[in-house]
């Protein structure tokens, strides 16, 4: 029988996701077992010195699950995706991700919280197909369990290098139609409901969770992130020509966005569950403005 001295092992703590929900559990004072591959790495060690219990796995080792889930009262569950030349290797995230969910019930470990990504089409389409066959197996694997959809994070706007998203020479380009609303969420709000799941299992037993904090055009949001960092920003959106250059997933991506009208959480609904929950405004003056502002100057 588990207790809530029990930790709670956070796959992906060296990332976004992962990161973020063993900041926010750690800072409500609930134990932390982090799962790393190198426990030297900085993320790892910068993990260790926030009060987190480092446990060395590898996804693909599956014993080495069982080992860091044995003695956990919950996991949340974020595997690596793999992305080659040809696309996202969907297999081999399910695969990664349907291990972890194997080794948990063998480790008994009282509730599962799975990070996927929001629905919009078919998943097999654009690359999400691995994470609905981890949701399928999440659901089907007698725990309980809670599944978070994000959409896409607000944080992506530092991103660089990459042919859509982040802001370049004062451009930030993507697929999504400039005048329609683009539903976004903080990362440190993914890791909230997280939180809140953990605290209170019995609630969220069986929930899917469409998580986004924000709707806005991306012209609106060009023009928020222009007056909060003092730069000047605008939005150009992608042709379906330049998307289907870049790949056959990003060519779906468009296509889909403009059949389904893109992402649909509830965001009224969420912000009973999360009052807290973050517009882009909040999310700009809480720190983002800075982190983009820096990016810029640099």
């Amino acid at each position: 029988m588990s207790t809530q001295h029990d930790p709670i092992l956070v796959t992906g703590g060296t990332g976004k996701q992962g990161g973020a929900t063993a900041r926010r559990l750690l800072a409500d004072g609930i134990p932390v077992r982090a799962l790393v591959r190198d426990p030297d790495a900085p993320a790892a060690r910068a993990l260790a010195e926030a009060g987190a219990e480092l446990a060395i796995g590898d996804f693909d080792a599956p014993d080495t699950l069982v080992k860091a889930a044995t003695g956990a009262r919950g996991v949340f569950v974020v595997p690596p995706a793999t992305y080659r030349a040809d696309g996202w290797d969907g297999d081999l995230e399910a695969q990664r991700g349907i291990a972890l969910v194997d080794a948990a019930r063998a480790a008994g470990v009282d509730h599962v919280v799975f990070a996927g990504i929001a629905s919009m089409g078919d998943a097999s389409a654009w690359g999400a197909h691995g994470k609905e066959r981890i949701e399928q197996a999440v659901a089907a694997g007698g725990l309980r369990y809670t599944v978070l959809r994000p959409v896409r994070f607000m944080e992506n706007y530092l991103l660089q290098g990459s042919p859509v998203d982040g802001i370049a020479d004062g451009v930030h380009r993507h697929l999504f139609p400039a005048e329609r609303p683009l539903q976004m969420i903080a990362v440190d709000d993914v890791a909230i409901f997280a939180a809140l799941a953990f605290a209170d299992p019995d609630r969220f037993h069986g929930q899917f969770l469409e998580l986004a904090g924000e709707a806005i055009t991306p012209v609106d949001a060009a023009a928020a992130l222009a007056r909060a960092t003092g730069h000047q920003v605008r939005y150009e959106e992608v042709s379906e020509a330049e998307a289907a250059a870049i790949g056959p997933e990003i060519h779906t991506v468009w296509r889909v966005t403009r059949e389904t009208g893109g992402w649909h959480a509830d965001i009224p609904a969420l912000r009973e569950l999360h009052p807290g929950l973050r517009s882009l405004e909040t999310w700009l003056a809480s720190g983002g403005a800075d982190r983009i502002r820096s990016l810029i100057d640099t």
